[in-house]
Formats: structure tokens, sequence, C-alpha cells
């Protein structure tokens, strides 16, 4: 005669089974790291070659974006799978509302522990995160997870969070690169001081690809080779027309996911994605069920082949970062155009590095002011960094770069008055109120620098 089990009793039976069944997850994010400044981006200045070991391995997406180019907001949208308005997190320094909830939670129901080292929240862990480990130093990353792993008991699927603080600035001062032979953007001025800045900049990069390596490699001797990996970034570098925009340099991510025997390696794809679809997909990955009523939907099917799109449209916001940016921005993007609405076309955009022109993050300022004095083209270049028009519209197949605003073109009348339309419905679903979280500055006033904000 057969005994039976009781009914609680095999149902934790079977859901230890599917745990120990469920891939390891590992995702190592970058803060401020621009898509086009790794190797497998196109880059030519800087080395990356851990980076390019994880896209042989797996898919690279051409077309990632986050969902808002600033840390806070940005990782809050990842947490919890929606958008800005709707999660609270707005402006920079700004936390989700009481109540939210939070993927992790989704993870830790299907049996994974979560440990996470560096940046990957904003701040400091709190309970409604769900991780089982936090190690707060966004350094000596490797060596944290090695210690970690020689401490851990459990056996069961991991889900292992890493977040290196490069290369967020200040950029480091032991620059492996030659200031002389680095390129330089079209819309930056070429100064000795911004090419030292860039330098140091790439070798945070490079570093930061050597750190990544070491968790690679410590996760595979530890976990196996059933381990989904990702690597990305919380939005673009802190450089003019950069962080705290809505251009390409500030919201397009590098984007790489790896899985053995699941993705294909080496591929790529130009599926449009955004960061509030990442831990949905890790969660789909993982044989979850991805909550209902979120922003983020996972795009799985992408990394398995039985697509090739996944998103029409992308939304992203910015509403600002203290006293030193306070210039909301909404923003759509399809895959040839993008339309953006700046929300205070009549004050002056700046931000932090503008106003506090510090060593690594910034100085170079000086001497961009220094030569608009007697060259026009960085005069102008300096003018369309403070001011913006209220509406721009890009072609991204013709002017990637987003140099020739095409909004008040006749051709593009039609396109522009549509995506607004667009985008002004999307606004209003999301609950977008517009708020202003501080006080702008005026464009018939100064513009403002340390003294003016009050901070050195």
């Amino acid at each position: 005669m057969r005994t039976r089990l009781p009914f609680a009793i095999a149902l934790a039976l079977v859901s230890a089974i599917a745990a120990h069944s469920r891939p390891h997850i590992v995702v190592f994010f970058t803060d401020d790291l621009g898509r086009l400044d790794t190797t497998v981006y196109g880059s030519k200045d800087v080395r990356t070659p851990n980076v390019e070991i994880l896209a042989a391995m797996g898919m690279t997406f051409d077309n990632a974006f986050v969902a808002s180019p600033a840390c806070a907001p940005s990782r809050a949208a990842l947490l919890t799978g929606l958008m800005p308005a709707r999660n609270g997190a707005e402006a920079n320094h700004t936390y989700p509302r009481p109540g939210t909830p939070y993927l992790t939670a989704q993870l830790n129901e299907l049996g994974y522990e979560i440990a996470v080292f560096g940046k990957v929240s904003h701040g400091r862990a709190k309970p409604e995160y769900e991780f089982d480990h936090y190690s707060q130093p966004p350094v000596n990353l490797a060596t944290n997870v090695t210690k970690y792993f020689d401490q851990r008991e459990g056996s069961g699927p991991l889900c292992l969070l890493v977040g290196d603080r490069r290369p967020h600035v200040p950029f480091t001062s032991d620059s492996i690169y030659d200031p002389e032979k680095v390129s330089l953007l079209p819309y930056f001025i070429d100064t000795p001081a911004t090419r030292e800045h860039r330098a140091r900049y790439y070798s945070d990069i490079t570093g930061l690809d050597q750190e990544f390596g070491k968790v690679m490699e410590e996760a595979k001797r530890r976990l196996g080779e059933d381990i989904v990996f990702v690597f990305t970034s919380d939005h673009g570098g802190q450089w003019p027309f950069g962080k705290w925009n809505l251009y390409d340099a500030g919201i397009r991510a590098p984007l790489i996911v790896a899985w053995d025997g699941q993705i294909e390696p080496g591929t790529r794809t130009d599926a449009m994605v955004s960061w509030i679809d990442i831990l949905p997909t890790l969660i789909d990955l993982a044989g979850g069920t991805v909550p209902s009523g979120i922003d983020g939907r996972s795009f799985a099917r992408v990394l398995k082949g039985r697509t090739r799109e996944h998103r029409n449209e992308i939304f992203t916001t910015h509403s600002g970062d203290g006293v030193f940016n306070v210039y909301p921005i909404r923003s759509i993007r399809t895959k040839r155009f993008k339309y953006i609405l700046n929300l205070l076309p009549d004050h002056i955009h700046t931000n932090h590095s503008d106003i506090l022109r510090k060593d690594g993050a910034g100085a170079y300022w000086d001497s961009w002011d220094k030569a608009a004095e007697s060259d026009p083209e960085a005069a102008a270049i300096i003018q369309r960094y403070f001011q913006r028009p209220a509406e721009e519209l890009f072609d991204l197949e013709a002017d990637p770069l987003e140099q020739a605003n095409l909004v008040d073109h006749p051709d593009h009348h039609d396109r522009a008055k549509a995506m607004r339309a667009r985008l002004e419905q999307w606004m209003e679903e999301q609950g977008d109120q517009r708020t202003v979280f501080k006080d702008p500055y005026p464009a018939s006033g100064p513009r403002p620098d340390a003294a003016a904000v009050g901070r050195d």
C-alpha cells in the first residue's frame, strides 16, 4: 500500500525541487557608463575585454533604455518594474512611495537567495528590498563576493546583484590612457582639460571591466554553468548632453544577457527594451509569474530567439536632481525618431558638472568657457547646453547624435504633433503631474554657480 504525503509537505518538496532546477542569476551594474563607451558598442578608445567575453557568450541589445537618466529613479524603476511617476521616485535622491511592491519579492518566492554588493539600489538597503545579504561598499566587489561564497551555507538558487560605482564621478586620478589619443564627441569642446577628464573616465571603465571579469569567473567557479549573466548601466555618463538628459547619450544603456544553452552565443538584437523589463524577464526565465499591473514586461522571448521585437516605443522621464538640475524633461522614442518635451524651456538647463566644476567631475568647464570667448562653435555648444527649445525632434537614422532639431521642419510637422499627442496621453495614463521639485533658474537670470546654490 502506497503512503501518501500530506499535501503541504508534498507541495514543499515540489517547490524545493523546482528551486534547485532554477538558474542562478548574476547581474553586474555599472554607474554612469555611456552605451558607446565599451568595445562591444564600437569604442576604439577603451579596453573592455571581459564585456567582450560576455557578449560572445550571449545576446547584446542595441536598443536598451533606462526609465530615467538619474541614479535613484533609474534604480527604483528597475526594482519595482514601475515608471517614476507610478512608483514615486521621480527626482534624483527620492524613493518609491511607502507600500510600493518590489519585484525582488517574486525572486524570494521562487526560492532565490538575494545577495547584493555595492550600488544596486540607491541609498542603503531597506527591508522591503527583500535582500538576504547586503554589502554596501561599492569597491573591492570581487573580494567581497569571494568572502560571501566562503561563508555561504545555502545551496539553492542565488541571485547575485553587484553594483560598481565606476565610472561615476569623480573619475580616477590614475589614468592609463593618453589624453592626446582619446577621441571626443563632436559636441564636446576640444581642450586639454576635456581630454584629461575623458582619459580618466575611460580608465575607470577599464577598471570596472576588470572587476566584472573577476566576479564573472568567481560566479562560474562557485555556481557552475547554469547562470543567467546580465551586464548593464543605470544611464549614460556624467558628460554634457549625457546623464540628466533624454538624448541617447543619457538614456540608451549597454545591456548584454548570456545563459549557456538557452541564449544563442554571439548574437545581437535591435529589439527595444527598457530597464523596467529586466527583473520581469529574470522572473520569467526562472519560471515565475510576472506580476500584473506593472509597466515592465518580460523580453524572454527575444532572448530565446522566438521574436525580434519587444516594444514599439520607449518613454523616458527626468524630473531633476536637487538644486543642481531643475529641468524636467519627457520623451518618446521609436527606433527611428525621438520627440523630446522640455517642460521649462524658458529656464536654464544645468547640473552638477557645470555648477561645481570639481577635479574629475566637471573641472573642464572652465576651459570650455575660455574657448567660447574666441570660438563661435564652442560658444554655440555652450548655448545649446544651457538653453533648450520647448520641443525637439530627431531622425535617429540620419542623425544618431541628435544634432539637427527637426521639430519646425515642414516635412516633420505632422510627426512631431502625433508624437507629442502620444507622449501627453502616456503622461496622463501614468499620473504624471509634471512636478517641478525645486526652484528653476530663469533664462533671464545668471547661470547658477556653486555660491548661488549654497554648495561648494
